[in-house]
């Protein structure tokens, strides 16, 4: 049934009557309103219009050559039920009356009609129309409304349910096999504490669309709930899903979702669950349960990685082989350990959205980071130094200027040259960078190298004036880095230089700004690197 609204002067209207004269008569009268009329004599010629197109009102009369308008109201009831029908007929009583009313006819009106009221029961019968058919419209919206997420677009919760069920049921009968993934943003409430919770939104709405282009048109997206998301994949085993899956994982690491110049990279843990593969999946209960298991044991695992049930059943039998007291407080001790590393991750995780901040007001952008990060693990590799040094370096790279976002906008970004108190403002932000990282344990290390990172070999730099090798290793590496990459990028009042001048000023920086040894590391690599 067509719910198109009928517009005002524009309806589509049958005339059913066997007096020509009359139909005539009432077809000239409608017209004048704008209606579209079409003009049948019999009971016949009623039904065939009625089974082809939709009207928004029927007239007919009570008394036809080849039967009744009566018939033509069952025809229209048992086609399009919410079409008004209007009877007339010379010959009234109150039994046909009724019977036509409790037949379901919209109005029952006597010849010689009355032409005012003709026409104002027209107008009602238009107006209940519309009245009926924008609630079904409306109470059809509600029904999608309420399987869909608002935020994202996506199908809700709601939806997953039932078309688990109806797919489950499919899965059976034809042996086809299907896969769910359930996904969950890692540390998103980082997100939400550093930009706000719109702007959380326009992350979750943003990876939705980024899933919908990346997923087969046989696939099913969903907003499981908060930062939660689940993509049902019809007729794929726990394999397909898996490779999928990790597919998925390597897309959403490499993009960076941006807004207004916050750049965000996501990471992201996966769980898995595949009918009839895995036990206990035969209902969208058990399925859903698996594959959230998973899930969680992905996130215990550290995050941004893919589990399936199998890894979750292989934890379980350890645990089972294990039993017994000492079991039990070694399985406590690894379980605080794991909350504390994802404590401290999140913690990290923040720290970092806030250095995001801070590169959005300065000149860095995403590959700037990346090349420094590549830069100051290659000079720590070659000079030495321990995993866990070079882990500290790396965030470093990321953190060394997170205390400009204590700087103001006018002297961070402006062309001419600083004066002396802007000058001593900007010799704040290792000081200001220390600080923010330092209830952070896992960073400890980190504080050093952000700290000393802009004093000079030979004792000129800020903020401590330290010299030599008295200054942290670490420091001395970032020094060089970050310089070069400073002198190869744009800045509010140059361009950016070549390579071959940034080498130059680093050669002349040996043994006064830089690291000698440093400075001779960094001359070799920067050979071989793609910088």
């Amino acid at each position: 049934m067509n719910d198109e609204l009928p517009v005002r002067g524009d309806a589509t209207i049958l005339i059913v009557d066997d007096n020509l004269q009359m139909s005539e008569s009432l077809g000239e009268i409608l017209k004048e309103d704008g209606h579209i009329i079409t003009k049948v004599a019999s009971v016949v010629e009623a039904k065939a219009k009625i089974a082809e197109n939709f009207y928004n009102i029927v007239l007919t009369d009570l008394k036809l050559g080849d039967g009744l308008g009566l018939d033509v109201l069952k025809a229209v009831k048992a086609t399009n039920p919410d079409t008004p029908v209007i009877i007339f007929t010379a010959f009234s009583s109150v039994d046909t009356a009724i019977m036509a009313l409790n037949e379901g006819a919209f109005a029952y009106l006597q010849k010689p009609l009355n032409i005012n009221e003709f026409k104002l029961t027209v107008q009602r019968a238009l107006k209940m129309q519309a009245l009926i058919l924008e609630n079904r419209h409306l109470l059809r919206e509600f029904k999608e409304f309420s399987l869909i997420d608002p935020h994202t677009g996506l199908y809700n919760y709601r939806y997953l349910k039932v078309r688990l069920s109806k797919e489950l049921i499919r899965s059976k009968r034809y042996a086809q096999p299907i896969s769910l993934i359930m996904m969950d943003i890692d540390f998103f409430k980082s997100i939400n504490d550093v930009y706000g919770h719109p702007y959380g939104d326009f992350i979750l709405n943003s990876l939705a669309q980024f899933m919908l282009r990346l997923t087969r048109g046989s696939d099913v997206v969903v907003r499981f709930g908060g930062e939660e998301f689940v993509l049902l994949m019809l007729d794929a085993n726990k394999e397909g899903a898996l490779f999928f899956a990790r597919r998925l994982l390597q897309k959403i690491n490499a993009h960076t979702f941006d807004e207004k110049g916050h750049k965000i990279n996501l990471k992201v843990s996966m769980g898995i669950a595949s009918f009839p593969e895995d036990p206990q999946t035969d209902t969208e209960d058990g399925l859903i349960d698996v594959a959230d298991k998973a899930l969680s044991c992905a996130k215990e695992s550290g995050g941004n990685r893919v589990y399936t049930s199998q890894e979750v059943n292989q934890k379980e039998s350890n645990q089972e082989i294990n039993k017994g007291h000492k079991h039990s407080v070694e399985l406590l001790k690894n379980k605080l350990l794991k909350m504390s590393q994802r404590i401290n991750n999140s913690l990290i995780e923040t720290v970092y959205a806030f250095s995001k901040t801070s590169e959005a007001r300065d000149f860095y952008t995403k590959e700037h980071s990346n090349k420094l990060i590549s830069l100051v693990k290659k000079l720590g590799k070659s000079l030495g130094v321990t995993d866990r040094e070079i882990e500290d370096l790396e965030h470093a790279a990321v953190l060394h200027d997170l205390g400009k976002i204590g700087i103001p906008d006018q002297i961070l970004q402006k062309k001419e040259k600083l004066t002396e108190s802007e000058f001593k403002e900007i010799q704040k932000h290792p000081q200001l960078g220390a600080e923010i990282i330092a209830p952070v344990n896992t960073l400890s290390g980190v504080i050093p190298i952000i700290l000393y990172h802009h004093e000079r070999f030979d004792g000129q730099g800020y903020c401590a004036g330290l010299k030599g090798t008295s200054i942290p290793l670490g420091a001395r590496i970032l020094s060089v880095a970050v310089v070069y990459q400073a002198l190869v990028s744009d800045r509010p009042y140059r361009k950016a230089l070549s390579h071959k001048k940034a080498l130059e000023i680093i050669r002349q920086g040996r043994g006064t700004e830089f690291d000698p040894q440093v400075v001779d590391v960094f001359m070799k690599i920067i050979k071989d690197a793609d910088f």
